[in-house]
């Protein structure tokens, strides 16, 4: 079982990062479910939208909501999420290499998210390669169990095929 993750001090770098690990696992012929998320900038006063596109050819799915000027909550669209989990689920059943998944986030961490699909592949001796930010990283290393690898980005090609 090969459980890895990415880790960045700025989302933005993270996002940036996996989608190029994610485009050269692909040059390199390997067959990458998941996801991998695209920010685009908005006007001044807002924050980024968020899409995540569904590999390694699916759809890009809009995941975040406005909540209007000022607002401090989460903007992530669960109904949004869920439906890039249910695209990535079929495309893992149609074979892969690897699963790529751009965030371990709040909702993996309370259970819900690609968290299943992320055992789903492990049990499945599937490679799995996650991006993870510092307010997860102990629900991460919880739902891990101490089989987590910290994977340097550049040495992800060698990893999976370690």
């Amino acid at each position: 079982m090969k459980l890895g993750y990415v880790m960045m001090d700025d989302p933005r770098v993270l996002d940036t990062t996996l989608a190029c690990v994610a485009q050269d696992l692909l040059e390199k012929g390997l067959r990458v479910s998941g996801v991998v998320q695209i920010n685009t900038e908005r006007e001044k006063d807002h924050k980024c939208d968020m899409d995540v596109k569904v590999l390694p050819e699916g759809p890009t799915i809009c995941i975040s909501q406005s909540l209007g000027a000022g607002s401090t909550g989460c903007r992530l669209n669960p109904e949004a999420l869920e439906t890039a989990v249910e695209l990535v689920a079929k495309e893992l059943e149609t074979g892969s290499d690897v699963l790529l998944i751009n965030k371990f986030g709040k909702h993996e961490a309370e259970g819900r998210g690609f968290r299943e699909l992320i055992g789903t592949a492990l049990s499945r001796e599937i490679p799995v390669l996650v991006g993870l930010n510092g307010l997860n990283k102990a629900a991460f290393q919880e739902f891990a169990g101490n089989l987590e690898t910290h994977v340097d980005a550049g040495q992800a090609l060698e990893w999976v095929n370690s």
